[in-house]
């Protein structure tokens, strides 16, 4: 069995089961996938028995990448990649949807760049720590925060299972979740929207009207800026915005 690298948040996913239950939440048969993070196939093999179209796996494991290589020689509808998804750009014409048992140490990260830099994902099912699944659940929270404002903003967000530690190895101190995302096709610049979403939440305990001067006289509605960050609804978040 390969050995697990820390460094690489490396944590394989052992219940067949659950491998079944994650696919069987996205369209796959005759669809173009993408897989990060495939590791040593287990859930890649899951992924061959739908069908899909064409599947792309990307794994940054130099090691693994050979691995795979060899695995799925003999299957042409198969393309692997060795590439840093977080470092590299991701070039493709076709329209993709997105598997990937994710890192902890990079899940955030990399969920905030595909959303930001690339319109052709469809769905995207994730399985990422329960902490960050909770922080992205716009529809549940009482407090709002910087991911769960931008994810309201542009996408559809849901939690479908929480995982328990007991399935991966090596087995991981915390729980995890099975999310899917599936983006907005809205016209609003995603890059702009997220530093600005970073600029509001810093500080986020101080009201709208100290942090941004420049608001005073050209909002409408002029409860808003008494409001802190966390307290803002979707409407109120796009009004600021629009000021920006």
């Amino acid at each position: 069995m390969h050995i697990p690298k820390k460094s690489l948040g490396q944590n394989f996913l052992l219940d067949r089961n659950l491998r079944k239950k994650i696919v069987s939440n996205i369209n796959i048969k005759n669809k173009n996938i993408i897989e990060i993070g495939s590791g040593t196939g287990l859930l890649t093999n899951e992924i061959i028995k739908q069908n899909p179209k064409k599947l792309i796996l990307l794994e940054k494991d130099n090691s693994l990448y050979e691995k795979l290589k060899l695995k799925y020689l003999d299957n042409k509808s198969i393309e692997i990649e060795n590439i840093d998804v977080l470092k590299d750009n991701l070039s493709f014409k076709n329209n993709f949807n997105i598997i990937a048992n994710l890192p902890y140490n990079i899940s955030t990260k990399l969920i905030i760049k595909l959303l930001i830099k690339y319109k052709n994902f469809k769905e995207m099912v994730f399985l990422v720590q329960k902490e960050v699944s909770d922080k992205f659940k716009y529809k549940l929270l009482n407090k709002k925060n910087k991911y769960s404002l931008f994810l309201e903003i542009v996408s559809n967000y849901q939690v479908l299972h929480d995982i328990s530690n007991k399935v991966f190895y090596p087995k991981p101190k915390v729980k995890s979740t099975l999310i899917k995302i599936t983006p907005k096709n809205i016209e609003i610049d995603k890059e702009k929207l997220w530093i600005f979403s970073n600029k509001i939440f810093m500080n986020k305990r101080k009201k709208i009207n100290n942090k941004f001067n420049r608001f005073n006289n050209r909002i409408i509605d002029k409860k808003i800026l008494e409001k802190r960050p966390e307290d803002l609804n979707k409407s109120e978040y796009l009004e600021l915005f629009n000021l920006f």
